[in-house]
């Protein structure tokens, strides 16, 4: 359900997979890999369905994927004390229900943020995507529609790009220090890849997900407080 939700607006459902995870009391250890793996699976379905549907742009994705894609390497490389990780994500889903919430506006005209800006921006994002375990999407893709840098189509399109560079390098730096996956990520790889075919496919034909997206927002704070908390 997390990856058909997620999916539809060209997220990967880090966020949700973590928010889930965490209900259940599993370690850090295992969350941060098990989420990215399953954000890849889920970003490469969306960005195979968003590109097919005519709403990717390169122009707009490169110069945020450029920096970002070297420093999720680093994020994913370094490992977050618990109580850090648990502040840190915590705080992570709880932005993550409130973008869910919020009415964002939808930009009457593109235009391209400058390149250094979007460098600068990308390098952020990705070192957050890695160190956390998500591929960035959750604050990228209200950043392009907020400043006016894309509409919500076609940020949903970059974002699923962008999550799925960044998924990838923060899952190079897991493995290259841990050396395994969890054996729990393979069960759930199933579930996210029908969910995400089945979302990412909605969302590339402009299906509404409002209502949907409410509710999504209520599991993401529940699993935010548990963690922030310490619960």
């Amino acid at each position: 359900m997390v990856a058909l939700l997620y999916s539809a607006t060209g997220q990967a459902g880090a966020s949700g997979y973590i928010a889930v995870m965490s209900l259940a009391g599993l370690a850090p250890a295992q969350i941060r890999p098990t989420a990215l793996l399953l954000n890849v699976l889920v970003a490469l379905l969306a960005s195979l369905q968003f590109w097919r549907a005519g709403h990717f742009s390169w122009p707009l994705f490169w110069p945020f994927a450029l920096l970002a894609v070297p420093m999720a390497f680093v994020g994913g490389a370094l490992a977050l004390p618990p109580r850090v990780f648990q502040l840190v994500v915590g705080a992570l889903l709880l932005l993550s229900a409130a973008r869910l919430l919020a009415q964002l506006p939808t930009a009457a005209e593109e235009r391209l943020p400058s390149r250094g800006l979007a460098c600068a921006l990308g390098a952020g994002v990705g070192l957050l995507a890695g160190l956390t375990g998500t591929g960035g999407g959750i604050f990228l893709s209200p950043l392009l529609v907020l400043r006016g840098w894309a509409r919500a189509q076609r940020a949903a399109a970059v974002t699923a790009v962008f999550v799925l560079v960044n998924s990838l390098a923060g899952l190079a730096g897991i493995v290259a220090t841990a050396g395994e996956l969890p054996s729990l990520a393979l069960p759930l790889a199933v579930a996210v890849v029908a969910g995400g075919f089945a979302g990412s496919w909605l969302g590339s034909r402009r299906l509404p997900s409002h209502a949907l997206e409410r509710l999504l927002a209520l599991v993401l704070a529940i699993g935010g407080a548990k963690l922030a908390l310490g619960l």
